[in-house]
């Protein structure tokens, strides 16, 4: 169970999201930074500690890091050097549980998104680098019913999706009359999990989210084992 010390996310949360979509300025996020401290930065906070432990039954391998930079809390502030978008400020909360070999390769991770009217979670990769991709696709082409079995689980289709773009034309050195094409052809092995908001204001909601990691293993399972990573 998670830690009785998380009452959940507090109203003002969502409230001050909706607000930085409507001001997302730096002289207004100024006039509001200890309401930042206080419904953005330490209820996220509680919550990554509360589901540390339940991530950690998920899958050792997976961190959970209630650290404000550097740790499973993504920076609110937006990366604009390359954007036609120059808002400074993210105007959701972004939550990551990378595995640990996360620094070495791009390694399958879970991803919670918290955001007034759209809340839900991530299993998977998401525009893995090229080696990563290709290992992937080469592990669905050699073992096309493992992959059926894993993305058409009843439970796991009832709770998720698979999510992304995918090649016009099938990638180099594949066969274009495979059964699995269409899946080999994905840029992304991303399954994404739609989340009640009510929720998030609940003592449940590391719950939630732990039981939504658990449904993903075998996806999970199937993307680590085509990288050779433990999971």
């Amino acid at each position: 169970m998670a830690k009785p010390n998380f009452p959940g996310f507090p109203p003002d949360t969502m409230r001050f999201l909706k607000e930085l979509q409507q001001n997302n300025e730096r002289d207004w996020f100024a006039t509001q930074k200890d309401r930042y401290e206080q419904v953005y930065v330490t209820p996220t906070l509680a919550f990554i500690e509360a589901i540390a432990p339940l991530v950690k039954k998920a899958s050792p391998f997976l961190l959970a890091i209630p650290k404000k930079t550097g740790g499973s809390m993504i920076r609110i502030y937006r990366d604009t050097r390359f954007s036609s978008d120059p808002t400074p400020y993210k105007t959701h909360i972004g939550i990551q549980f990378r595995h640990e070999a996360g620094k070495n390769i791009h390694a399958p991770g879970i991803y919670v998104h918290i955001q007034p009217g759209n809340v839900f979670i991530g299993a998977g990769m998401w525009r893995p680098d090229r080696d990563p991709l290709l290992w992937v696709r080469e592990r669905i082409a050699n073992h096309p019913d493992l992959w059926k079995r894993t993305i058409n689980r009843k439970k796991f289709r009832e709770t998720y999706r698979i999510d992304g773009e995918s090649l016009k034309r099938p990638p180099r050195g594949f066969d274009k009359d495979h059964p699995m094409i269409e899946e080999i052809k994905r840029k992304s092995f991303i399954a994404v999990s739609d989340i009640d908001p009510k929720t998030v204001e609940t003592p449940e909601f590391p719950k939630v989210v732990a039981d939504r990691i658990r449904l993903a293993e075998p996806l999970m399972m199937f993307l680590c084992d085509a990288l050779e990573l433990s999971y």
